[in-house]
């Protein structure tokens, strides 16, 4: 059984696929080894949501839980800026940045959803 098969939310879905688009992307993008780093980067920040968001899954308390989001927020956002570099730096085209970028947001706003409804739910308690 796939992970996808075992993990069925929106978050957990996207999140995973969009790392595996990132690990495409930095597969299929040349560069020296000089900026290596960057592309490096992007993988770390890119494929680091999605592990997060499985992370959160297995959370000790809903604060553990918030807090595993809000690293995944932040690794999020760390991406886009990443792949702004990329484009802004002719790696990777404008069509392409729009494609990973609009993803990203996508995933972005799950988590600000995800994180809001469960400081809610826990304040409700």
């Amino acid at each position: 059984m796939s992970y996808l098969q075992q993990n069925s939310s929106p978050l957990t879905r996207k999140s995973y696929l969009f790392a595996i688009r990132i690990v495409r992307m930095v597969k299929f993008i040349q560069c020296n080894p000089k900026e290596f780093s960057m592309l490096n980067q992007v993988f770390r920040s890119g494929t680091a949501i999605g592990a997060l968001v499985s992370e959160a899954a297995y959370a000790q308390s809903p604060a553990d839980f918030i807090n595993k989001l809000h690293i995944s927020l932040k690794e999020c956002n760390e991406t886009l800026y990443w792949l702004s570099i990329l484009r802004d730096t002719e790696y990777i085209s404008e069509e392409e940045f729009k494609s990973m970028a609009n993803d990203c947001q996508e995933i972005l706003a799950l988590l600000i959803s995800s994180i809001k409804t469960t400081k809610k739910n826990n304040e409700n308690k």
